[in-house]
């Protein structure tokens, strides 16, 4: 009885050891999260294009894609580099040429929160073809605005394998972004959205 009594003892404190030091579950992924928050996607769209883009951001980043419109400023303001997107429907506009969430945003969010020194990199979404002047002019909007507010811009890309006379998304010949075109090049956006995230690893960006 003595010797099965010390056997069970030693059987509870071993496995009361091992709890100890055993690592917490809940604890890592608390932990992943936040990391995640540091980054943030943020998008709106008219037709869906520009979401798909983000989709295919969101997935090569490994993190959740938001409609700017569904967004806190305070979320916003918790970020240490942003990623934003948008379509452009108020084509040849100075101002507010997305058609979306982001018009209101940029004009009345934007200019009361300070996102100075945050990391910001941009994708636009347009159609070469149907706009060929006017490609992705939106996101040289918010490019503007958000650099205008102190941002650290990122991401730029070539403009070749591209086909658009003009478009207010360039800047010394080169896209201050990631621009896709959903219409005429659907079949490209997905491999462009995941080079492009590698290249913002490679900057430093998340």
């Amino acid at each position: 009885m003595k010797l099965f009594l010390a056997i069970a003892a030693v059987s509870c404190l071993s496995k009361s050891t091992t709890l100890a030091f055993a690592p917490s579950a809940n604890h890592n992924v608390r932990s992943a999260t936040a990391l995640n928050a540091k980054v943030g996607i943020y998008y709106s769209t008219q037709t869906g294009n520009t979401e798909t883009v983000a989709g295919y951001i969101s997935e090569a980043a490994g993190l959740e894609a938001v409609d700017i419109g569904d967004a806190t400023d305070n979320e916003v303001l918790g970020l240490d580099s942003i990623i934003v997107g948008a379509p452009t429907w108020h084509t040849d506009c100075e101002s507010e040429r997305s058609g979306t969430s982001w018009d209101s945003w940029l004009y009345d969010n934007l200019p009361n929160i300070d996102v100075s020194g945050k990391n910001v990199a941009v994708f636009g979404v347009g159609d070469q073809e149907s706009y060929n002047d006017y490609y992705c002019d939106a996101a040289g909007e918010l490019y503007d605005l958000f650099e205008g507010a102190g941002c650290k811009m990122m991401g730029f890309t070539s403009t070749d394998g591209y086909d658009h006379s003009s478009s207010k998304a360039e800047r010394d010949g080169k896209f201050i972004g990631l621009m896709c075109d959903e219409d005429n090049q659907y079949d490209l956006s997905e491999d462009r959205a995941k080079t492009w995230v590698a290249q913002l690893k490679g900057e430093g960006f998340f």
